[in-house]
């Protein structure tokens, strides 16, 4: 195995052994930057035979198949890290001391959903509205009252047909262009173009009114944007406030929320739906006020001391006080969240710095208190433990205010619950469960591809069987040639030394000859024959 390290610009070859090979493309390695590579030398292949060839495929199919497989276990791993609960008995019980602290405050400041006391602070911020706006157009005074008849001058066309949308008190709610909201405008646009009040008839149904008064309908284009859309803002602001025959008080404007489920439940589609229905006359007793007045035993509406209904109109300064009550309930589910996940962040960045030698290298990413399965466990034990304090104190101060368990003590326990920090808790339990869900899937997901590649590599292992079979039979055929080669040499040798012998007689005959002349020189050729 060896290993070379690659360096821009420098080059290195480094051996196990501890040698180096060193080829040097600049001189300043200072500005060289290091990545180790190992590789694995694999020997040569013989594309002469088709064998080798599929294997050496076969291998780096394998091998190829094996990195993806890696790169996606490598992933795996970092997601499952993610959603794995980390937290240890500390992290638990700040959670917990977070969730007393968020519970007590819920107890002390919030208290009760009051709707009275949502309506009087969005009276206060619309009437100062209404008054700030009218100043602005020119108005002089001070007062309520005048401040809406100064502005009532900026009328709609849709007031002259008053009566085809249901009189005084439901032409607000029945006349799309009496909407305060984007759809609101676009009719108001709308009847400027076409003279025509759009909204719904007292079933509910979608109904094209032709406008009586055209005063306040544009001769031309630039006129009917004015009409349509500065005027129409202008009439908003005096209607939200009631009107100046009965300022701060009377019918107002629709909210977003009524509007919109207003609008929606006149479409076609809903016209034969008795739901629907239901729902269009609850929507008419909820704005003028019927549906949540005072009753007595028999069901009959309440008055009070001078005779007036105690009706409870749900307009858009009502929606405005239920946002308020709602923002007065996020309090202390929001310091619920900023104690946990301030704490989480602090101790996570506390132990970076302990593990790094620079805030450079601080891997920011560990330290956020976002999209991990630690902090959603945190504020599940967190959210819980307000959430069971506030159900525990709800139901304790129904139970008192009641005078004990009756039909009262119901709704006492609904107005003292915080629905913000339930809804909380169960997005946070959700989310919990969620990357429980996940994290399960995606260990089988690793659990499967480690599958595969043990497979994988059994089939690695196989391909190199046949590799050593294959070599092992060339081998063998090797070894037969060298067999086949000493055999041959050994009966070429045989042939040659019974040649050598054959002429070794004949010449000793000769020899044998010439010794009956000449014995001297005879013996002289023989010792030239024996010894060369």
């Amino acid at each position: 195995m060896l290993k070379t390290t690659q360096e821009i610009p420098l080059i290195k070859l480094e051996i196990n052994d501890d040698n180096d090979i060193t080829n040097e493309v600049y001189s300043d390695e200072s500005l060289t930057d290091l990545k180790e590579i190992e590789f694995e030398m694999i020997a040569p292949v013989d594309f002469t035979d088709k064998r080798k060839v599929e294997i050496y495929k076969g291998i780096n199919e394998i091998d190829e198949r094996l990195a993806v497989i890696k790169q996606k276990v490598e992933e795996l791993n970092t997601e499952i890290d993610n959603l794995t609960c980390h937290a240890d008995g500390l992290d638990y019980t700040i959670a917990v001391a977070s969730g007393i602290i968020a519970g007590a405050i819920d107890i002390l400041y919030v208290g009760d959903f009051s709707l009275e006391r949502g309506k009087e602070w969005s009276n206060d911020k619309v009437n100062n509205f209404v008054k700030d706006l009218a100043k602005k157009k020119g108005y002089e005074g001070d007062d309520l009252k005048g401040a809406i008849r100064y502005l009532e001058r900026y009328g709609t066309p849709s007031d002259s047909v008053t009566a085809e949308f249901g009189g005084g008190l439901q032409h607000h709610l029945r006349d799309f262009a009496h909407h305060p909201t984007p759809v609101g405008l676009i009719f108001s646009l709308l009847t400027q173009f076409t003279s025509m009040s759009y909204g719904t008839n007292t079933l509910g149904d979608f109904q094209v009114v032709p406008v009586k008064n055209k005063s306040f309908i544009g001769k031309n284009f630039p006129e009917k944007i004015i009409f349509g859309l500065v005027y129409w803002f202008l009439h908003m602001a005096s209607d939200m406030a009631g009107s100046s025959n009965n300022p701060g008080k009377g019918t107002g404007l629709p909210g977003p929320i009524l509007s919109l489920v207003k609008e929606l439940s006149s479409l076609p589609i809903f016209k034969n739906s008795k739901t629907i229905q239901e729902l269009r006359v609850n929507i008419s007793k909820l704005f003028n006020g019927t549906l949540l007045a005072k009753r007595d035993e028999n069901g009959k509406i309440m008055r009070d001391s001078n005779g007036k209904l105690l009706t409870e109109r749900f307009d858009l300064r009502a929606e405005m006080g239920v946002a308020h009550e709602i923002g007065r309930q996020a309090i202390p589910v929001v310091v619920n969240e900023a104690l946990v996940r301030g704490f989480y962040f602090l101790r996570r960045l506390i132990q970076q710095l302990k593990e790094k030698d620079s805030i450079k290298d601080i891997e920011w990413k560990k330290t956020l208190p976002f999209k991990n399965r630690t902090i959603v466990r945190m504020m599940t034990i967190a959210s819980g433990t307000f959430t069971a304090i506030d159900l525990a104190d709800a139901g304790i101060q129904a139970v008192i205010k009641s005078g004990g368990f009756n039909p009262a003590t119901l709704g006492n326990f609904i107005l003292r619950v915080n629905f913000v920090g339930v809804g909380r808790f169960a997005i946070a339990v959700s989310s919990d469960l969620t990357m429980g869900i996940k994290k399960s899937k995606k260990e089988n997901e690793r659990m499967r591809l480690r599958g595969e590649g043990l497979q994988l590599l059994n089939a690695k292992v196989f391909y190199k069987e046949a590799d050593m079979w294959i070599v092992a039979e060339s081998t063998n055929k090797a070894i037969e040639e060298v067999y086949g080669m000493m055999e041959k040499a050994a009966e070429e040798f045989v042939d040659a030394w019974g040649e050598i012998r054959g002429g070794s007689e004949k010449r000793r005959k000769y020899i044998e000859k010439i010794k009956e002349k000449d014995s001297d020189f005879s013996k002289e050729l023989l010792d030239l024959i024996n010894w060369g």
